[in-house]
C-alpha cells in the first residue's frame, strides 16, 4: 500500500508538473485596441478593456490555446506601434484598407459597415447641403471617415479645409456637436448609432463604403496570420457570434 501511495504521488506531481509546462508554454499576443471605440473596443466601468472585438480576440484566444494582453492606445499610433513589435495585432474595428495593405498583412473580413452621418435635432442640416461649404463637420483622426472627407471633399475642392475638424476620438466629436461647436458628425454607421441613443441627435443619412474589417498584423507573422484566421472561423461558426452580436447590438 505503501508503495502504491507513493506511486501515485508521484503520478500526480507529474501530471501538475505537465501543467505548468503546458501554461508556462502558452504564448502570449498583445493586442492593440481603441480603448473608446464603442461597441468594438472600449474601457467598462471595471476599468477593464471591453466590446465586441475585445471578447472576440478572447473567446479565440482560449479556443486556439494562447493568451491575449489587451493594450488600449491612440488610434493614430496604433499602426506605428505593430510594426515597431510593441503589439502583435490590432483588433479594434481597424479596416483593411490598400493604404494600410502595403505595410500589414490583414486577416479574414469579419464586419463590413458602412458611414453615416450624424447632426443635432434642432437644424435643418441634411445630406443635400452638407457640403455646401458652410457646415463644419467632425469625425476621429485616422478612420476611413476621417480619409473619405480629405480625399472626396476637402481635396476636391468641395468644403474648405477647415471645416473639416478632426479629435482624438469620436466621442469627443460627438459632445462637440451635441454642444454646437460643430455642425455634423460622421463614423462608422454602428458608432453613429450608438452615439445618438437618448441624445439631442439624429443620423441623417449613411454613405456606402464598404468598410471591410479585419485584424491587422505584420506581414512576417504568417503563423499568427493563420491562427487569428482559423481562430475567426470557428467563433464565427460557433454559438458565441450570435451571442456577441446580441449583446452589443450588431444588427
Amino acid at each position: 500500500m505503501k508503495k502504491i501511495g507513493i506511486l501515485l504521488l508521484c503520478c500526480i506531481f507529474v501530471v501538475l508538473g505537465a501543467s505548468n509546462v503546458f501554461a508556462a508554454d502558452k504564448k502570449t499576443y498583445i493586442v492593440g485596441i481603441d480603448g473608446d471605440y464603442y461597441p468594438y473596443s472600449f474601457i467598462g466601468q471595471d476599468g477593464k478593456p471591453a466590446g465586441f472585438d475585445v471578447e472576440s480576440i478572447q473567446w479565440i484566444a482560449k479556443e486556439m490555446g494562447f493568451e491575449v494582453k489587451v493594450q488600449p492606445m491612440a488610434w493614430d499610433g496604433i499602426i506605428p506601434a505593430l510594426l515597431a513589435k510593441k503589439i502583435d495585432m490590432v483588433y479594434s474595428g481597424m479596416t483593411a484598407s490598400p493604404e494600410r495593405r502595403e505595410v500589414v498583412t490583414f486577416s479574414k473580413v469579419y464586419w463590413i459597415i458602412n458611414q453615416a452621418v450624424c447632426v443635432r435635432n434642432n437644424t435643418d442640416t441634411n445630406m443635400g447641403n452638407l457640403f455646401d461649404g458652410k457646415h463644419t463637420i467632425g469625425t476621429q483622426r485616422g478612420c476611413t471617415a476621417a480619409m473619405w472627407l480629405e480625399d472626396y471633399v476637402v481635396k476636391t475642392g468641395i468644403i474648405p479645409s477647415q471645416n473639416l475638424k478632426l479629435y482624438d476620438n469620436f466621442p469627443l466629436a460627438a459632445k462637440d456637436l451635441e454642444n454646437g461647436r460643430i455642425d455634423a458628425a460622421m463614423m462608422d454607421d454602428v458608432i453613429v448609432a450608438k452615439a445618438v441613443e437618448g441624445k439631442d441627435m439624429k443620423i441623417i443619412g449613411t454613405i456606402s463604403t464598404g468598410e471591410e474589417y479585419a485584424v491587422a498584423m505584420r506581414k512576417e507573422d504568417k503563423e499568427l496570420h493563420d491562427l487569428i484566421n482559423e481562430g475567426l472561423d470557428r467563433l464565427m461558426t460557433s454559438p458565441m457570434w450570435n451571442e456577441l452580436k446580441l449583446k452589443y447590438k450588431m444588427f
